[in-house]
């Protein structure tokens, strides 16, 4: 528990350097890994049950050769591609909107810096410093969120992409 109030503190001191902007890096990146985590269960263990009831549909068809059933092969390979891949471009907008919001960090960050040198002239280095962490710490955090996600998206995409292609073999196509 005492580890857990340390913590919360060494986060809550984090996002007084960097600013409020950090606020809206976490929820991207909160948003982003549940989306992630979301697909990851689908393929593993949603998808190979949708596999099989496919498989077997097409398998007790009598007809599996006629421009018809051909159809119902596409439309049903059709719409599990289309599970397959949800939300993926949600999770890609994420991935690539967390370096934004950072860089936008960035700039209220820059903008306080000029205001202290406004007011308070060039001399103060120290409330310089605090609006040069607000400057580049979401932005480092903007990056470290986008290259979690872009390795695990990257990844499902492939695996999402694999398991369409594995349902297409399996479905053969007299």
């Amino acid at each position: 528990m005492i580890y857990l109030i340390g913590l919360w503190e060494s986060v809550r001191d984090f996002i007084a350097t960097g600013g409020d902007v950090l606020y809206f890096v976490a929820a991207a990146l909160f948003l982003m890994w549940v989306l992630m985590v979301e697909r990851y269960w689908y393929l593993t263990s949603v998808f190979p049950k949708v596999k099989s009831d496919i498989i077997a549909r097409w398998d007790a068809r009598a007809d599996t050769t006629s421009w018809y059933a051909h159809r119902i092969r596409d439309t049903w390979i059709s719409e599990a591609s289309d599970a397959l891949n949800a939300r993926m471009l949600i999770i890609r907008t994420l991935v690539a909107m967390c370096p934004l919001i950072g860089l936008l960090g960035t700039v209220t960050g820059m903008i306080t810096v000029f205001e202290t040198m406004a007011t308070q002239g060039t001399g103060n280095a120290r409330l310089m410093a605090a609006g040069i962490s607000m400057a580049t710490i979401p932005t480092m955090a903007g990056m470290v969120a986008a290259l979690s996600g872009l390795f695990v998206s990257s990844r499902l995409e492939a695996k999402a992409k694999m398991a369409r292609e594995k349902l297409v073999d399996s479905l053969p196509h007299h």
